[in-house]
């Protein structure tokens, strides 16, 4: 351990059992992680400490709840809602788990995997297709993104529509808890009515509950074909019926059904290199879906999705689309797609909401609360697309010219978001689909949230937690 001063008799043990790479106050190595991948929260911390297994990490808990030292667990640092970011007081430790990405077992026959909480998401993808098998979730961050993290939000990502979120995907968890005992429960069995599910608590309860350490994950077999379609339509009703025609048509194998505005592709092309727009004429919206094929239906595959697109044109569900010609082709058109944020961020500030409502009718919620928003607040513009499948809208509002970012987001951004989230709330959604709560929403969520389930959930919290050490100022 690096340190100016003399150390704490906390840090001191803490140094003593986790060695100079697992214990360091040094701020320049801190640094980095004390800032969200936004950039809207900046915290202090007396530690960063990173463990290198499970029993090292049991260790330091126990020495924390002892000397009643906060944790804050951190994985890829990518998160989306200042979750993995401490407060400014320095009480607490960051607790980097990147040290533990160790993938214990693949196993082929099984279908699953064992990994610790550090592994990175690309790792994972890269790890289980060598064994011609795949992690069906995926996102934008996937080469920061760790698996603890990625269980501890609930994340989702482009694939849920057919393989659900990571609430779905965990067959197996290990966790320590608040007083450093171990939760161990990584065997899966298909059949297990032993009381309560224990291993959802620790599924989205962003580290408050107990440091996800290891999961057992579930993997699908390899792709071997795919069809990616990008199509321009008139509006968003044209497009819920679409997706209607295809899950008719291609019902399991349809794995992704994206939305995008034409603002946002406009967006993209002008501040992307390398990117063009796949059809020649403009649309109000477009629509990119993905249908998969395995082994056995892998040679029918584009004749099916063909066949699905002739349909939809037969029943003017669509005014034009391109099927991707090729693997680079297809790449291209999700480059589109995963590029609007980036895109967005080089217009100017603007406030982001990841929100969710029924399925059937995020159209008509799109359609009346973005000009609800901007009739509000004259000046912005209101952008939103998504996974139309599963009704979460990434709804962003872009500030109008200013000359002070900071001010805006404290002043209209902070009362924007207020609205935008009375109204979905009104509308019967959430206001965090698959981003987690954290520390951006936690005051929303006890504003809006139903007095019953934030009851329980307090709950749950003071007996897993009594101290309130895990993750302290987040979510609850």
């Amino acid at each position: 351990m690096t340190t100016k001063t003399k150390a704490s008799p906390f840090l001191e043990a803490a140094s003593a059992r986790l060695g100079p790479r697992g214990l360091t106050d040094d701020p320049e190595t801190m640094a980095p992680w004390l800032t969200d991948w936004r950039g809207r929260f900046t915290g202090r911390a007396r530690a960063l400490a990173s463990p290198a297994n499970t029993a090292e990490l049991a260790e330091l808990v126990r020495l924390c709840a002892a000397h009643g030292v906060p944790l804050v667990p951190q994985g890829g640092n990518s998160g989306m809602s200042g979750g993995a970011t401490p407060d400014t007081s320095g009480d607490a430790v960051l607790l980097s788990l990147r040290r533990m990405n160790a993938i214990r077992e693949i196993d082929t026959q099984g279908r699953k995997a064992v990994c610790e909480a550090g592994v990175v998401l690309q790792t994972l993808h890269e790890a289980v297709e060598a064994q011609d098998l795949r992690f069906p979730l995926t996102l934008g961050g996937k080469g920061s993104a760790t698996v603890g993290g990625l269980i501890s939000t609930n994340a989702g990502g482009c694939q849920v529509l057919r393989h659900g979120s990571m609430r779905a995907l965990v067959l197996g968890l290990e966790a320590v808890l608040a007083d450093g005992s171990v939760y161990s429960m990584l065997t899966p069995l298909k059949k297990d009515n032993r009381g309560f599910d224990l291993k959802q608590l620790f599924i989205g309860s962003e580290g408050t509950l107990g440091i996800v350490t290891a999961a057992t994950l579930r993997l699908s077999p390899a792709i071997a074909e795919r069809s990616v379609v990008w199509a321009g339509l008139p509006s968003l009703q044209a497009a819920r019926s679409l997706l209607l025609h295809c899950e008719d048509y291609a019902g399991d194998a349809l794995e992704g059904f994206e939305i995008i505005p034409h603002a946002s592709m406009e967006a993209v092309l002008a501040h992307v290199p390398d990117t063009r727009a796949p059809l020649a004429d403009a649309y109000p919206w477009y629509v990119l879906i993905e249908v998969v094929a395995d082994r056995g239906d892998a040679e029918s595959l584009a004749e099916r999705c063909e066949t699905m697109m002739a349909a939809a044109f037969d029943r003017d569900l669509v005014a034009d689309a391109a099927i991707a010609a090729s693997e680079s082709q297809a790449e291209a058109f999700w480059l589109l797609r995963e590029s609007i944020s980036e895109a967005e961020r080089a217009r100017g500030p603007a406030v982001q909401h990841d929100i969710s409502v029924p399925v059937e009718r995020m159209p008509e919620f799109i359609d009346a609360v973005g000009p609800q928003i901007e009739q509000a607040w004259p000046g912005t513009e209101v952008v939103a697309f998504g996974h139309l499948g599963d009704g979460n809208v990434h709804l962003h509002v872009i500030a109008p010219q200013v000359t002070d970012a900071a001010a805006w987001h404290r002043s209209d951004g902070k009362a924007i978001s207020r609205q935008v989230h009375d109204l979905v709330t009104s509308w019967g959604g959430s206001i965090s689909a698959e981003h987690g709560i954290g520390q951006l929403k936690r005051d929303e969520l006890q504003r809006l949230g139903d007095p019953v389930a934030l009851r329980m959930m307090r709950g749950v919290k003071d007996a897993l937690d009594p101290a309130g050490l895990l993750n302290p100022g987040k979510l609850i």
